[in-house]
Formats: structure tokens, C-alpha cells, sequence
């Protein structure tokens, strides 16, 4: 997975949402079997922007 790749960490599943960190920082990942490109493209964005 790209995050992965980035230094992101799965941190835990939730009901709807797995959480994703790297340092103090969260992106919560929709947990559908498709992201819609728009989704996937500003999570990827938000992930990129932590350094």
C-alpha cells in the first residue's frame, strides 16, 4: 500500500475506518472495497504533506 511506502502505520481498524499514522499525526482510510479516486487522491495528498 502506498501509505506503507510513505512510512505510514496501520494503527487500528474501526467499523468503518482504518486509522493511519506516522508520528503524532491520523488519516482515517475508508474501509470499502473501492475509494473513489477523488478520496484516494486527498488522503494521498494529506499523507505526502507530513513530513
Amino acid at each position: 500500500m502506498k501509505l506503507r511506502e510513505l512510512g505510514w502505520e496501520l494503527v487500528r481498524h474501526g467499523a468503518r475506518h482504518d486509522v493511519w499514522a506516522k508520528g503524532e499525526h491520523e488519516i482515517p482510510v475508508p474501509r470499502h472495497n473501492e475509494i473513489n479516486e477523488y478520496t484516494a487522491k486527498g488522503i494521498l495528498r494529506e499523507a505526502q504533506g507530513v513530513r
